[in-house]
């Protein structure tokens, strides 16, 4: 793509251009993946300032450089391009090198503390079953009409975004679903992208590391309804008290479900079992292989947003109800001693008291609950004690271990979330280090008609510790304990 091409619609401070036109055959933001003629975009980021690296993406063969600040030095057969704010820009410069992907099909976005994955998995998975090529961008893994690509973020780098957007224009894709995180919003990865819909979820404590404050945190996902099209439709969660805020200031057609009171979109659990639900919705019944309160509320946003797309309601719950969990969210297994165990990713103070309201709902009293719980290292302290007291709330006996501890020391972590707990509550509590064990102990205490929960890891098959990632997967290691 010529680069006067690539530029035409940003504003910038300066630029200095070589005697030829400059030819751009790639873009990146990472001086180790330059290849001759792309462009090198230096971004400042929270650890590496890009600015360090512009010599080396020039070495190796950068045509032109997007940047903040113009290097002192400039090489004359490179085109040099200062904006006041390269983090805004990149988006822009992406999404026109890609060929503006997201104009050529119906992209969706889901975003909200909890439920995002499930949401835009399962959206994925429907449309498909409707017989539509379709993409998805999520935490889980990146999918492109049944392709598998890996996924590194909840939502990638603005330029590894609009490729696998444009990856999927290419195959053909009529529809595609992503999450969008708070941290994408706040750095601007998603902001050149058309969106036909937006979902939100629901809002509670989390990436308080990142966001500092729970209003920095609403603020990055409310901007996302703030820059939805009049064309677009806004599905919101009012069983959430922050759902009205989001689309205070949206231009979309706002569309609300809920799952206690009257909405556009109503739904209501009519059975729940640990294997499913029986489900009514706008007065329509069906059964689900999903359970759980937060479930039947995340099925009703993907209702809402298939209504919304154009598809027939009736049909559009016969294909809901042939959907299968997500993987590492609300997974269960029977163990032969007739106790049952669940593999959850639940790594917040709300998605832990949301997954063991749902145990103790079908429970009834007629088993006890085993929580298996740790937190992560390098992140949010504050949501440490609360984990805990959720766990022990909701829980028989809570057995506190190591998550991703990443360059914490696991028991420090661990000392935290029993900080959080009064001396009666510690006395349902065992602290053991050792994911593994802790598993191993959880299944020595479990008696039948008991339920484990293992949560915070879900579809993880690592633990990440002091920078390297070790393999290691619940429902793999549940899987081997009780087959032995």
């Amino acid at each position: 793509m010529r680069l006067s091409e690539l530029i035409r619609n940003i504003q910038y401070t300066r630029i200095v251009l070589p005697k030829e036109e400059v030819d751009v055959t790639g873009v990146s933001i990472d001086s180790r993946n330059v290849a001759k003629g792309n462009m090198f975009i230096a971004m400042r980021g929270t650890q590496v300032d890009g600015h360090q690296y512009i010599e080396k993406a020039i070495e190796a063969g950068a045509s032109a450089i997007l940047c903040e600040t113009m290097p002192e030095t400039l090489s004359p057969s490179v085109a040099y391009i200062s904006v006041p704010d390269v983090q805004k820009i990149v988006g822009k410069v992406a999404t026109t090198f890609y060929g503006n992907p997201t104009q050529k099909m119906k992209l969706v976005g889901v975003t909200g503390t909890n439920g995002k994955t499930t949401i835009a998995t399962l959206l994925y998975h429907l449309f498909r079953a409707f017989g539509h090529k379709c993409g998805l961008l999520s935490t889980v893994c990146n999918y492109i009409d049944g392709e598998a690509y890996p996924s590194t973020h909840t939502t990638p780098d603005a330029i590894s975004l609009n490729q696998l957007l444009g990856k999927m224009a290419d195959e053909g894709c009529e529809y595609a679903f992503m999450e969008v995180s708070s941290h994408a919003l706040a750095q601007g990865r998603v902001g050149d992208l058309q969106f036909a819909g937006g979902i939100f979820t629901n809002l509670t404590r989390d990436h308080m590391d990142f966001h500092q404050t729970m209003d920095n945190y609403l603020k990055a996902k409310k901007s996302f309804f703030d820059n939805l099209s009049r064309d677009a439709f806004a599905i919101v969660n009012i069983d959430d008290k922050n759902g009205p805020v989001m689309v205070q200031n949206t231009r979309a057609d706002i569309k609300k479900y809920s799952v206690r009171t009257m909405a556009d979109y109503k739904g209501r659990i009519s059975e729940i079992h640990l294997d499913g639900m029986l489900l009514n919705f706008n007065n329509r019944e069906f059964s689900t292989l999903l359970t759980g309160r937060f479930n039947a509320s995340n099925l009703l946003a993907i209702y809402a947003a298939a209504v919304e797309l154009g598809k027939e309601s009736d049909e559009v719950l016969r294909l809901l109800s042939t959907l299968k969990p997500v993987s590492g969210r609300f997974e269960t297994i029977h163990s032969a001693e007739g106790f049952s165990a669940i593999v959850d990713y639940a790594h917040t103070p709300d998605a832990i008291k949301n997954v063991l309201s749902t145990i103790n709902d079908v429970q009834h009293g007629r088993g006890g609950i085993i929580t298996v719980v740790g937190a992560g290292g390098n992140r949010d302290k504050g949501k440490r004690p609360l984990m805990a007291q959720e766990a022990v709330r909701g829980s028989s006996r809570v057995i506190i271990t190591s998550d991703n501890p990443r360059f914490e020391e696991p028991q420090e972590i661990i000392n935290d979330m029993l900080a959080g707990l009064s001396p009666e509550q510690q006395k349902k509590v065992i602290a053991i280090a050792d994911r593994r064990e802790a598993i191993k102990t959880a299944c020595a205490l479990a008696q039948r008609g008991d339920v484990i929960l293992v949560a915070g890891k879900g579809h993880e098959n690592y633990q990440e510790i002091k920078g390297v990632k070790h393999h290691f997967d619940d429902k793999e290691e549940l899987t081997k304990i009780l087959n032995a």
